[in-house]
């Protein structure tokens, strides 16, 4: 997870809060919190690093739609950097 960019962990909370998403959905769940436009250029790169390090698995739902998910190791590496935070942050 260290070597993940801000912006691929964001990914991968957005995936893990939602069932299946696929990527319009998890772009404007990005563009909600960043308050501002997510391009397509620079979301489904990040989306394809995270399939090639085998954190999120990619789905086909039809033709056009793609859909994503969390692998195991994709949910120990989430549950792991936030164990890891916790230890900095205690709310």
């Amino acid at each position: 997870m260290y070597d993940l960019t801000g912006f691929q962990r964001d990914l991968l909370f957005v995936i893990a809060g939602e069932e299946e998403p696929h990527g319009l959905a998890i772009k404007e769940e990005l563009e909600e919190y960043y308050e501002k436009e997510i391009h397509h250029g620079r979301l489904y790169p990040n989306l394809d690093t995270l399939v090639d390090k085998g954190l999120v698995e990619k789905g086909r739902r039809d033709r056009r739609t793609n859909f994503y998910t969390l692998t195991r190791r994709g949910r120990r590496e989430l549950e792991a950097r936030r164990e890891w935070e916790s230890q900095y942050v205690d709310l």
